[in-house]
């Protein structure tokens, strides 16, 4: 249970519609911190005074703005994004925090992480509509550009840069591993998503578009960014020793902010007020522009009207809005409503609404059937090994790369020493040398890990053998890349089968937890409470590659479930 009472809480996205109205319901619950970011400074400046005249005593000092664009680096975070885009220098750097390693350098420039580790919140509650953001960026128009210049042998880079800057999937991934970071760095307890359907709860029949085709495609790759969230967010849930996730997914039009008299606004922009003449018409001729301002009368003027907020989907008019709040449309949900759910979901209760608590009941995980076959396949394996005198090992189909150097250094050891018993009572040195001679005269055995990929880094450390192609290093589009002793030290942790003499003392290490572990279990201890055992080792008499490549993904890499 998560108790809101004296815990400092950052809400992105706090002075838009659903932000708001959390805001005043976390106050029923007494937080020490509330901050409030929003793309604008006056925004989140609005918001902060919103709550201080409401909660007059509250401590004014409590409530914190924060602005800029949490999708974008800091120095860019308060630009607009066509002008980022348009400078050379400044898009190339979006593409590399876009496409490149998600290094220290990217993290700390990165306005996301650093408005959140700058804070260190207990809880962070992400209301901006990150499906809104990334695909609304509109990679159709963007392809058409780099389309047309294909077609007519004029491409240009600057077309081809604005397309690797708008894709939505290395954005999405790009942004999901930044909050992670940030949410573990900052040892933050809980996130909770506002997301969205993208289509306010509607089908494909939607009838709602921007003069698409229907239904939309740009509204679909909406949805699609959406759904793609809410399963990295899942996947985030189901890290251990991570944050808790949830998500409420609100499927109705959310209204409503104010009504009020004022002026229309598109795109943060007021809608200029134009006009065209009776006897300045047009006729229809063979071909149409799509900006043309002959004939047209610029009056200089505002569009103003009666209008509905909606928040983050606009202003409506009456007329809009009677049409899509009707029955069997989009229908309404208010931002209270939401608050009420969101804030309860952050407490401890169940409202029933949270997407990820849904999609671990609904999803169908390992079996009890599926762990006997399991057994039964293993030993089907077994034999036909035996039948045809092989050993497989790995076929770096399955990956990572480290999976299939694991697997055949562990059948290189198993190949002379036979178990763990006699592995631990060879000399390292021993293991090296062994291990050449067996790499030399074994060419099968040599063929099979050339051939799927890896290298083998010979005892010496600096010859090593290879095949046409490898997977480590990283394929990046360069020809030759360098090499330094770092790198090469990478290279063999990731992919490589290493046999110098520092690996085995790595291997002896490793074998030598796994027999204290087991060890360190009472004699009397036959309980379920154990997984491995000395039953499940076969009493060390074995070298099980797949068994001990299976512990050191859990206890050296940290990469274990903790749900089914």
């Amino acid at each position: 249970k998560m108790n809101i009472k004296d815990s400092k809480i950052l809400v992105l996205g706090g002075w838009g519609l659903v932000g708001s109205a959390i805001c005043r319901r976390l106050m029923v619950h007494n937080p020490a911190q509330i901050i409030v970011t929003s793309l604008r400074m006056s925004e989140a400046e609005d918001a902060v005074n919103q709550l201080r005249n409401e909660f007059p005593n509250a401590n004014p000092e409590m409530f914190i703005p924060e602005c800029g664009n949490i999708f974008a680096r800091n120095e860019h975070k308060d630009m607009d994004w066509n002008a980022v885009l348009s400078n050379p220098e400044s898009r190339k750097t979006v593409i590399s925090d876009i496409f490149n390693d998600l290094t220290d350098e990217v993290l700390k420039n990165s306005a996301l992480y650093t408005v959140i580790t700058k804070h260190q919140p207990d809880v962070v509650i992400d209301c901006i509509n990150t499906a809104t953001a990334i695909a609304y960026q509109d990679i159709y128009n963007t392809s058409n550009t780099v389309i047309r210049g294909i077609k007519n042998n004029n491409l240009d880079t600057e077309a081809i840069e604005r397309l690797l800057s708008s894709l939505y999937m290395p954005q999405l991934i790009r942004h999901v591993q930044i909050v992670y970071k940030a949410l573990l760095d900052a040892k933050t307890t809980l996130l909770l998503k506002i997301g969205t359907s993208g289509t306010g709860g509607m089908g494909l029949n939607i009838p709602y578009t921007h003069s698409e085709e229907r239904p939309s495609k740009v509204l679909l790759a909406k949805t699609a960014v959406a759904g793609a969230q809410t399963l990295l967010l899942f996947l985030m849930a189901r890290t251990p020793n991570g944050p808790i996730v949830k998500e409420v997914k609100p499927t109705a039009t959310i209204a409503w902010k104010r009504i009020a008299y004022d002026k229309v606004y598109r795109k943060g922009r007021p809608i200029p007020l134009v006009d065209m003449e009776m006897a300045n018409a047009k006729s229809v001729g063979d071909s149409f522009k799509f900006v043309d301002e002959t004939g047209v009368n610029i009056t200089g003027k505002d569009f103003e009207s009666v209008f509905i907020d909606t928040g983050e989907n606009g202003i409506f008019s009456r007329g809009e809005f009677t049409a899509i709040s009707s029955l069997g449309q989009m229908e309404i949900v208010t931002p209270e409503e939401i608050a009420e759910c969101a804030v309860f979901e952050i407490s401890g209760g169940n409202s029933g609404k949270d997407v990820i608590q849904g999609m671990d009941a609904f999803t169908l995980g390992p079996t009890y059937r599926g762990g006997i076959l399991q057994n039964s396949a293993v030993r089907q394996i077994d034999k036909l090994e035996k039948e045809h005198g092989i050993d497989s090992v790995a076929f770096e189909l399955l990956g990572p790369p480290r999976l299939s150097k694991l697997l055949y250094e562990a059948n290189i050891i198993k190949r002379i020493c036979g178990n763990m018993k006699a592995f631990l009572n060879t000399t390292p040195e021993e293991m090296s040398a062994k291990s050449l001679a067996l790499v030399s005269e074994n060419g099968d055995l040599r063929a099979q890990m050339l051939s799927v990929g890896l290298a083998v880094m010979l005892p010496d450390g600096k010859n090593y053998l290879r095949g046409v192609d490898v997977k480590i290093p990283v394929k990046t589009g360069d020809i030759e890349i360098p090499v330094t002793e770092k790198e090469i030290e990478k290279w063999c942790f990731e992919g490589w089968v290493d046999l110098r003499t520092k690996s085995f003392i790595e291997w002896q290490q490793r074998i030598t937890k796994i027999v204290n572990q087991v060890e360190s279990i009472p004699a009397y201890e036959t309980s379920s409470r154990y997984t491995y055992t000395k039953e499940y080792w076969d009493n060390f008499e074995t070298f099980d590659e797949g068994k001990i490549s299976g512990w050191v993904f859990e206890y050296e890499d940290h990469g274990w479930r903790f749900k089914r």
